[in-house]
């Protein structure tokens, strides 16, 4: 949760006075133009929105000041008080953390001359902030300077980095061709490919290449069935949702269809904030028409209109390629009106996210959309029934709705062929941490958790031995050596008290100390709460004082034993699933690591990352 800041004041120039204008009436006629807007007006002022701004967006949008100034108060990207021309966001999620992210802070700060994050540079040229989860974990530790990333940092790196931009030397990442590496710097599956065909493969940015290996052949395929027919072969395919809770997508979308209410809407859900989360940003920078192919067949199944691709606000890169996307396809008659002259219309918007991990969740993600803060609404109702502007909301993840093409053209058969019985299909399997080769693979369903390792991550970093690992996201439960056999689908998972979640793995070897795994993790969703319910916003708040006492050394097994029951009230009673998620790391860990615990109870840290306790 956010400290709560008073507004600075400063003259606007006419200039600035009059493009805060410009961008207020353009995106006044836009339905859930608030936050966009309020990216571009923070734009125009030099990366802070002074007083004079917000009043200015207030009256020319017509939104109560206190309003607007609630609701920039929840997000980490909006600043009421002036930074630098450069924002350096160092990212200080798990794995990032587990490679050392906290150190190299240091060295950034030295690098600046100045003394803590927040700060801002003499000159005005920098200012340094955290953040969350960048997105970016097969190159950790990073850091995002404006829209542009930078992995794999050294203290060499970060220096020559800073210097190219006090010498003027700024990418332009528009002309970038991706954020972080092509997919043939990673060991392929083999496996035939459903989301992946097309990326490094063709030009993203052309329409033409997109259609000439089979583009928006599925769309004039659905339109030639029924949305039930549509619905049908969606269901039958076995498609669990591929956010993390793993829903089946055609059960999800037959609650819907026969809705008498309308206009009824589609999100894709592209707020990929999850820590070790890298997939999404694949698809949308090397293949954005298979997203937006998807979004129009899931319109048309359950009969909407109107989508929203809702992205975080760190994926610059994404966006202007869903944009450019979006123009080429409504100017080709693929989107729009009267989609290929079969009476069909579907139109889409591209939603800017504001740095909130929460607004994964899809009613936050929803609240955020419709210009508000991003508290969780509770449930039911559900999106399906009441969702954007309270009508019929069908809210789906990136890869869910990338499959869906694939899935139309060839036949829920083809697709139910890939995979196991209880999970089909292929996924992008991310494996980061302590491999050899961080990165991505899209394979088919049940591989051993070894293979992954082993094959595709390279096995864990030279010398070292494997520790644990974490599969599914920051919210599940620990595994250990012994569950290197557990095959990758949900069910398995679940039943070592893992999970399949956004099917990324974070491997940790001998050298990490988990009670400073399970404190990062812990300071990240008491960070991240809304603070919309009482048992997430005090109870995240308590787990991390509770292991901060046991990472000094100067805890008790009372205090492990209150992490546990407090974990497990927050998970039966808290309003959303970021208040459910420590309780799995923390019963798997406590459970697992019971010596390493124990040891920290003594005041010891058989690592050394615990730096208050003796080692």
């Amino acid at each position: 949760m956010l400290e709560i800041k008073r507004p600075v004041s400063a003259p606007l120039s006419p200039e600035q006075a009059a493009a805060i204008q410009e961008i207020c009436s353009r995106y006044q006629v836009q339905t859930g133009g608030l936050l966009p807007a309020l990216h571009q007006v923070q734009s125009a002022c030099g990366n802070w929105l002074p007083m004079e701004a917000l009043q200015l967006v207030s009256r020319e949008m017509q939104v109560p000041y206190a309003y607007l100034y609630g609701v920039i108060g929840f997000y980490t990207m909006f600043s009421v008080s002036p930074r630098g021309k450069y924002i350096i966001r160092m990212c200080e999620s798990p794995p990032c953390h587990i490679w050392g992210a906290v150190d190299l802070v240091q060295v950034v700060k030295r690098e600046l001359g100045i003394k803590k994050v927040g700060e801002t540079t003499e000159d005005g040229l920098f200012t340094l902030e955290h953040t969350a989860c960048l997105g970016c974990c097969e190159v950790s530790p990073v850091m995002q300077i404006n829209e542009v990333l930078f992995g794999r940092l050294t203290p060499e790196r970060i220096k020559t980095v800073v210097n190219d931009y006090r010498a003027g030397n700024v990418p332009d990442y528009r002309t970038l061709p991706r954020t972080t590496n092509p997919l043939s710097d990673y060991t392929a599956s083999g496996d035939e490919l459903v989301l992946f065909a097309n990326v490094d493969q063709i030009d993203p940015l052309s329409l033409d290449e997109y259609q000439a290996r089979g583009g928006y052949e599925a769309l004039k395929k659905a339109l030639s069935m029924t949305s039930e027919e549509v619905v049908n072969v969606v269901k039958d395919s076995g498609l669990r949702g591929r956010g993390g809770a793993g829903f089946p997508t055609g059960l999800k979308w037959s609650f819907t269809l026969p809705s008498p209410i309308f206009p009824k809407y589609i999100v894709c859900n592209a707020d990929e904030g999850e820590p070790g989360t890298i997939k999404d940003r694949y698809i949308m920078e090397g293949d954005p028409h298979k997203v937006l192919e998807g979004m129009a067949i899931a319109g048309y199944a359950v009969k909407a209109n109107f989508g929203y691709i809702y992205v975080r606000g760190e994926y610059y890169l994404c966006m202007h390629r869903l944009n450019h996307a979006i123009k080429d396809a409504v100017a080709k008659g693929l989107l729009g009106d009267n989609i290929m002259g079969a009476g069909f219309n579907f139109h889409i918007q591209v939603q800017t996210g504001g740095g909130s991990y929460v607004c994964g969740e899809e009613t936050a993600l929803i609240e955020s959309i419709q210009g508000q803060r991003g508290n969780p609404r509770v449930k039911p109702p559900f999106p399906g029934q009441v969702g954007v502007w309270y009508k019929p909301t069908i809210v789906n993840n990136v890869e869910s709705l990338s499959s869906v093409p694939g899935i139309i053209l060839n036949g829920s058969e083809w697709y139910k062929a890939k995979g196991t019985p209880d999970t089909a299909g292929t996924k992008i399997l991310q494996i980061v941490g302590h491999v050899n080769k961080p990165g991505v693979v899209e394979a088919n369903l049940g591989m051993p958790l070894k293979e992954l390792i082993d094959k595709y991550g390279g096995g864990v970093r030279e010398g070292r031995t494997l520790k644990s690992v974490q599969p599914g996201g920051a919210s599940v439960g620990f595994l250990l050596p012994e569950h290197l056999n557990t095959i990758i689908e949900h069910n398995a998972l679940w039943q070592v008290e893992g999970g399949l979640g956004s099917g990324t793995f974070m491997v940790m070897d001998d050298t990490t100390c988990v009670i400073d795994v399970v404190k990062c993790l812990l300071y990240f969703f008491q960070h991240e709460s809304c603070g919309f319910c009482l048992p997430c916003r005090k109870g995240t708040r308590v787990l991390y004082e509770l292991i901060c006492k046991v990472a000094d050394g100067k805890g008790t097994q009372k205090d492990l034993d209150r992490m546990l029951s407090l974990s497990k009230t927050m998970a039966d009673s808290a309003n959303c699933a970021l208040g459910w998620s420590p309780y799995s790391f923390i019963k798997t860990t406590q459970e697992r690591f019971k010596r390493e615990y124990d040891a920290h109870l003594a005041g010891k840290c058989a690592t050394g990352a615990c730096k208050a306790a003796h080692h």
